[in-house]
């Protein structure tokens, strides 16, 4: 099955070499020309960057037969689009995409946040649909070259919206593909929406807590303060997805999911930080702990340290030029 890999950045780059290494033939599409014209001359330098009991080793890969593309019109219609733009990109990234797709084509979203599967599901069935999301942190580090931090146990969730034949063999070949290129991918098949909501949690928490305080993950979690906001984000996001029929439970994640996430990439600017710090870009702040916010005030739950943390990285991310200089 060839895939196309729309959204090559940070995170869509180390998907793609994590099923380019596992046997995938893949298609990079992304707007970035350096990049794609690095890649198709020279192929993705591809770190991994792996903590082994506080001590980091990195696994470097040179990966070849990438086809790359800056124009969605020109790469031909493909078995499985993975979307891997910002989620308020979306929208328009699957208009973009059309060329890429056919009556059979299955469309992926692994992208962070809340709501992509309802992007997907204004344009085509469900049973062509398939939704996830991975927890790895990423880095694009020069044209050509990214690296992967993953966090201890399960890296990569998916499943299809509705079960279908075509959702099935996408979700099957990509997980293969996924573990034996090193990624610890799961296919879904009952709730994926479990899976997603557990790593919207997770952005949640350490995307806009980190990026309101400007530090690594390791520096809020050792204050007391920090690792207070850690806490009232998951607490009140749990509650959040508990009232949309989301079991889970926000202490049994605190002492497990969030500890491995700390434990694992704890020396890492997670990609909201990326974004503000380093870009000056829009994030995926609305996406987030917005989403929480309007689901929270739609269903009666408070979300008072989501709303804050959402109006601070707000407000930042449009007044970048207005920022203090030294």
């Amino acid at each position: 099955m060839k895939i196309a890999m729309y959204g090559s950045g940070a995170a869509g780059s180390v998907f793609a070499s994590y099923l380019r290494s596992g046997g995938a033939e893949i298609v990079l599409i992304d707007r970035y020309k350096e990049h794609m014209d690095k890649v198709a001359k020279d192929g993705m330098k591809f770190t991994i960057h792996l903590n082994e009991n506080g001590q980091y080793r990195d696994i470097v890969n040179v990966l070849t037969g990438f086809e790359t593309y800056t124009n969605p019109a020109d790469c031909g219609i493909v078995d499985i689009v993975i979307f891997m733009t910002k989620a308020t990109q979306l929208e328009q990234a699957i208009e973009n995409a059309r060329p890429c797709i056919g009556p059979n084509t299955v469309l992926v979203s692994l992208i962070n946040g809340l709501g992509n599967d309802d992007e997907l599901l204004k344009k085509f069935p469900a049973e062509r649909c398939v939704i996830g999301s991975g927890v790895i942190g990423t880095a694009l580090t020069a044209p050509g070259e990214c690296v992967s931090t993953p966090a201890g146990g399960v890296q990569m969730n998916f499943g299809g919206i509705a079960r279908s034949e075509l959702s099935d063999k996408a979700c099957e070949y990509m997980e293969k593909c996924f573990r034996d290129g090193g990624c610890d991918a799961y296919w879904r098949k009952d709730d994926i929406y479990y899976y997603v909501w557990k790593k919207v949690i997770v952005n949640s928490a350490e995307n806009a807590v980190c990026a309101a305080l400007r530090l690594k993950i390791c520096y809020v979690a050792d204050d007391k303060y920090g690792y207070q906001l850690f806490d009232q984000v998951i607490h009140e996001t749990t509650a959040v997805a508990q009232a949309r029929g989301v079991n889970i439970d926000a202490d049994e994640f605190m002492a497990n999911d969030f500890k491995d996430v700390m434990t694992n990439m704890g020396d890492y600017y997670p990609s909201m930080c990326q974004d503000m710090l380093m870009h000056k870009r829009q994030t995926e702040i609305s996406v987030l702990n917005g989403k929480i916010v309007e689901y929270g005030e739609a269903l009666g739950v408070p979300t008072p340290t989501n709303k804050v943390l959402t109006q601070i990285i707000s407000c930042i991310q449009n007044n970048y030029d207005n920022q203090y200089r030294e």
